[in-house]
């Protein structure tokens, strides 16, 4: 089959690979009739996120059953469905309290209770990294989806696979950030970056309730997006103090809620690299500082972008004298996605919306060029195996 491969930092191609097949009674392979990159693939494709050999990429990703294992009981043959981008066993001390992506018994190599540097990670993610579990990504013609039964969620035929596909990680990633933060209904929520996690943190905010949406991106042409599709008040870093202006928008207190929907490859100056290259750190925390001092006095911090690193100067006493909640970490994609698809199925909210690109299959290098240049104005790209 085709597949797009990770070879090395900078270096992905398609290649054609061997076809997956049924390794466990619990396994389906899917034939893959949709799938997206996601920026979480580019911090693979950069060296930020390391992976010493070939990998097929993507955790964003929906098709068709094509054959079942024998324990399998909840799919069959046939059935069109969409897979949360965590590896859930269903059954472990985490899966059963609401911390799928913590699962125990899919990481089977790299998994414990460190969340150290170079091994000792959380559960099993598709397309990410043998420490992740090492398993092969979903931007290939098939995929092998183990715990059949567990995670992969059957849609209507009257939705098309766009409606649908983001349901994987990136609207209940953007749900995550907005319902950690518990919001009782007209509160300010600012949220860094409006790439596709925080266009759809952006959707998830008003549907939650926020009184007031900002976003903030150092891209017009995304933040154009932003107000195009998400209806949100805008800020560009470039142009005006986002710390300052945010504050004059709240009455001097700053937002109730901040999300980090960037991660640890912000745009960098100089210095900030220099100061990354000292220190040891992977990228910077940029971004999560802005957080710090725009959220107001006891108000929440939401970080769904990536870090992978020990940052200096980690600023626990602004956190602390100003009474900051802090919640992060991969989404429980389980704990949201039956209310979610429900939210589309009844026209409640629309995802396709964030897609500027199409892409076949074959063309997945120039897709990740794209996107990670951030050229002619490339939002979401989908890459589609089948034309």
């Amino acid at each position: 089959m085709k597949a797009a491969v990770f070879h090395k930092p900078g270096d992905i191609s398609v290649d054609t690979v061997d076809d997956p097949k049924i390794e466990h009674p619990n396994d389906v392979i899917l034939k893959v009739t949709s799938t997206a990159i996601c920026g979480s693939d580019l911090h693979i494709l950069s060296g930020g996120v390391p992976q010493p050999k070939d990998l097929v990429l993507g955790h964003e990703f929906m098709g068709i059953v094509e054959e079942v294992g024998s324990s399998v009981t909840k799919l069959k043959k046939g059935d069109r469905v969409v897979v949360p981008f965590p590896i859930s066993c269903g059954h472990c001390f985490f899966c059963t309290h609401g911390a799928s992506p913590h699962c125990e018994n899919s990481n089977y190599e790299h998994y414990g209770p460190d969340g150290d540097l170079t091994d000792k990670k959380g559960g099993a993610l598709y397309g990410y990294t043998d420490l992740y579990g090492g398993y092969s990504g979903g931007q290939a013609e098939y995929v092998r989806v183990p715990f059949a039964d567990v995670s992969p969620r059957i849609v209507p035929d009257n939705l098309t696979d766009e409606q649908v596909l983001f349901l994987t990680d990136i609207f209940p990633t953007g749900w995550s950030a907005i319902d950690w933060a518990q919001l009782k209904g007209g509160e300010t929520v600012a949220i860094f970056g409006s790439g596709p996690v925080g266009l759809m943190a952006q959707k998830a905010a008003w549907l939650n309730g926020a009184g007031r949406v900002i976003a903030i991106d150092v891209l017009d042409y995304r933040l154009e997006k932003a107000k195009a599709v998400n209806h949100v008040e805008t800020l560009n870093p470039h142009k005006v103090d986002v710390v300052e202006a945010i504050r004059q928008m709240t009455g001097g207190r700053g937002a109730d809620v901040c999300v980090d929907a960037v991660g640890f490859e912000p745009e960098r100056g100089i210095m900030d690299k220099i100061k990354s290259a000292v220190n040891f750190e992977v990228g910077s925390m940029k971004i999560l500082d802005l957080c710090f001092e725009s959220v107001r006095r006891s108000g929440t911090v939401s970080i769904v972008g990536v870090y992978g690193s020990p940052y200096d100067n980690f600023p626990m006493f602004r956190i602390f004298d100003k009474g900051i909640t802090i919640k992060q970490g991969q989404a429980p994609v389980l704990n949201y996605i039956d209310h979610l698809i429900d939210l589309v199925k009844e026209e409640k909210v629309v995802l396709d919306d964030i897609i500027s690109h199409t892409l076949p299959l074959s063309e997945a290098a120039k897709g990740y060029e794209m996107f990670q240049k951030k050229e002619d104005d490339c939002t979401k790209v989908v890459l589609k195996p089948w034309g």
